[in-house]
């Protein structure tokens, strides 16, 4: 963990995680972000990948409760460690590929994701919900590293029906958030009007009025 880098153990201990990338494979990104002043690593520990991944809607709750209850200490902070360095291999390659459409020849590049992709153990079933059937895709959570499978999933979803020229990083000063701009008219500069937004409102504020004191 880098020095400054604010750490803790599950929610009570660092700020709620935040959402504005429109699609969980940028939310992954954002798992690092600096919301204030100091930088926040959401999976910075096993305990905060299972309270992102539940924030998230990644993984069950139950499933997750089961999975730290069984694991064999300093397990689940291992997988953590894996779920940052998929983080930043994915970071480097969305930067990359960002602002434009993705193209074929990106596959050379995607060799990690689907690697870990084929390590999946799902299977579909019939089931009844809400008063009716529906089919279901099901998964063997055998392993605290099956915890990495499904933001896997959320990455392949992201770089195969996300067009990646809407993919974006917000114009704020030192804000690290990228998200996916889904207005109509593409227009989108801030991860949030509320944060960033709201900051450089005020930025442009300061400077009028210094402009008119001279």
């Amino acid at each position: 963990m880098d020095v400054g880098v604010v750490r803790g153990d599950g929610i009570g201990r660092r700020p709620p995680a935040i959402f504005v990338g429109e699609a969980p494979g940028l939310d992954f990104l954002n798992s690092i972000a600096t919301p204030v002043d100091t930088p926040v690593d959401w999976i910075d520990d096993g305990e905060g990948y299972l309270s992102w991944l539940e924030q998230a809607g990644l993984a069950p709750g139950d499933v997750l409760r089961e999975i730290s209850a069984r694991a064999l200490p300093g397990e689940l902070d291992k997988v953590a460690d894996q779920a940052r360095s998929l983080r930043e291999w994915f970071r480097g390659f969305v930067r990359e590929h960002m602002a434009r459409p993705l193209t074929p020849g990106a596959i050379a590049e995607l060799g990690p994701l689907n690697r870990l992709l084929e390590r999946d153990e799902s299977y579909s079933r019939v089931a009844a919900s809400r008063g009716r059937l529906e089919h279901q895709t099901v998964r063997r959570w055998r392993s605290p590293e099956a915890l990495l499978l499904p933001v896997g999933d959320a990455l392949a979803r992201l770089i195969c029906a996300e067009d990646f020229s809407n993919v974006k990083a917000c114009d704020g000063h030192a804000c690290t958030l990228l998200f996916a701009d889904h207005t109509r008219s593409h227009a989108r500069r801030w991860c949030s009007m509320a944060i960033c937004g709201n900051r450089a409102k005020q930025a442009a504020h300061r400077r009028r009025l210094k402009a008119q004191a001279y």
